[in-house]
């Protein structure tokens, strides 16, 4: 793969004669991608969803609104990082935007990573799953498979392989392209491009069958290497290990942080985990900073502040040495996986403990019960009024949901597909009062 054909601000949806709009002015098309991230409906919503906790009460704590917030700033740090160094090493590429083009497409692709996730973090995912693999929802095994349909897609549901559909699927009412953002900026967020037959059982994969074609189209604008003849499969955009890095960092750095706040963790094992990335000497300079610092939650954010810069020029540097396996596609691992040892033993304290006191605190699997039985109702009653959409109850029910998601599909495939499409765009709070109302337990109030 090459950096010329890789940073390409083509749009998705354009037609080949189509150049981009920005040419000559302040905004780069990359940085477009952004803005029209930010001002989507889809973007807003995560402020309503879930990360780990459940939504904050008088404490507050990240939903997928602030996460998406902090990694691309983590992202437009790595991408800058990443830029100025290749833009020093290639100084003949005077038309290929190392600079500003890196950090932009970076920063646009963090913001749009969780945008397919559905309600309840990570427990959403795992609900979906659930309910087609142990549920209700294998009875509809044999309809989909009958017909040619590919049920890994829902037995696996992924978030990741919803958002690139959310990004790019023209939904009724939608410009062709969906979002319309670059081929880089898309490419940059499929962290698993391959399908769901090579997801091996781990719930892991980049596209739907229904995006197969638009995964082809990215992969030839932008040069990947495909890796299969038969299930489709390609190496990744190497800006997708910078996103990734971005998210790897936030989320298991802020969980400590978070965790702290809620007194799941003590201020004293908080700290003691941050204080181990450091050596001796830089321990001895931080501890300068913390003595200037009276509040015990300012202290946290403090050395959490310290951790994150070290990860952040660390993983950049891991980036950097690694280019040519990054551009051939044998980069093995995540860039956390490369870290030099002290920072990678402390990286994966924080991850053993946040697996043993924090996703398995009391208030997360509360989230996660809920959200099976809420995603239980949601896709029982939708698929029932699809199935048989002139009963009256069908209907009234389908009157509630928009036209965009194409309720009538023909194909089981479709059915399903177009459930899961309505699901995932709803925020916790909407879930939570739909599953309410249909099932009598809420009443408007008049």
């Amino acid at each position: 793969m090459n950096w010329t054909q890789l940073l390409s601000d083509r749009r998705l949806g354009a037609t080949r004669t189509e150049r981009p709009q920005s040419r000559g002015w302040a905004r780069s098309d990359f940085e477009r991608d952004y803005d029209r991230l930010v001002f989507s409906p889809a973007f807003r919503r995560l402020q309503n969803k879930t990360q780990v906790f459940p939504l904050p009460g008088n404490i507050f704590v990240h939903n997928r609104l602030t996460h998406s917030l902090e990694v691309s700033c983590l992202g437009r740090s790595l991408g800058n990082i990443v830029g100025e160094v290749l833009s020093e090493r290639y100084p003949s590429y005077r038309e290929t935007p190392f600079r500003s083009g890196i950090s932009a497409i970076v920063s646009a692709a963090c913001l749009a990573h969780d945008m397919g996730n559905p309600p309840f973090g990570h427990s959403g995912e795992r609900a979906i799953g659930a309910y087609f693999s142990e549920g209700a929802g294998k009875h509809w095994e044999s309809f989909v498979r009958a017909e040619g349909g590919r049920w890994e897609d829902f037995l696996f549901f992924e978030g990741n392989a919803n958002a690139f559909r959310l990004l790019t699927h023209q939904f009724r009412g939608r410009r062709p392209g969906g979002f319309a953002l670059t081929y880089s900026t898309v490419a940059s967020i499929v962290k698993y491009p391959y399908s769901s037959l090579l997801s091996g059982g781990k719930s892991k994969f980049g596209f739907f069958v229904t995006e197969e074609e638009t995964m082809q189209e990215v992969a030839e604008e932008l040069g990947l290497i495909r890796r299969t003849t038969s299930a489709l499969s390609y190496a990744r955009h190497p800006l997708v290990y910078l996103v990734e890095a971005a998210d790897d960092i936030c989320y298991q750095i802020m969980d400590i942080e978070d965790a702290a706040k809620l007194h799941i963790l003590s201020r004293e094992e908080a700290q003691g985990l941050l204080s181990a990335f450091f050596s001796e000497d830089e321990l001895r300079e931080v501890q300068q900073g913390l003595r200037l610092i009276a509040d015990p939650n300012e202290q946290t954010a403090y050395l959490r502040s310290k951790v994150i810069n070290l990860l952040v020029e660390e993983a950049a540097g891991i980036f950097l040495d690694a280019e040519q396996a990054l551009l051939s596609g044998t980069f093995e691992g995540s860039l956390i996986h490369h870290l030099s040892p002290r920072t990678k033993a402390a990286y994966e304290a924080c991850s053993q403990t946040a697996y043993a006191r924090i996703y398995r605190a009391r208030e997360v699997v509360d989230v996660e019960l809920a959200g099976h039985r809420i995603f239980t109702a949601l896709l029982d009653q939708l698929l029932e009024a699809q199935l048989h959409p002139d009963y009256q109850y069908s209907r009234t029910l389908l009157s509630r949901v928009s036209s965009q998601y194409e309720m009538e599909r023909p194909t089981m495939y479709g059915r399903i597909q177009s459930a899961l499409d309505y699901i995932s765009g709803m925020t916790d709070i909407y879930a939570l009062d739909l599953y309410r109302r249909i099932t009598g337990m809420n009443l408007p109030a008049v």
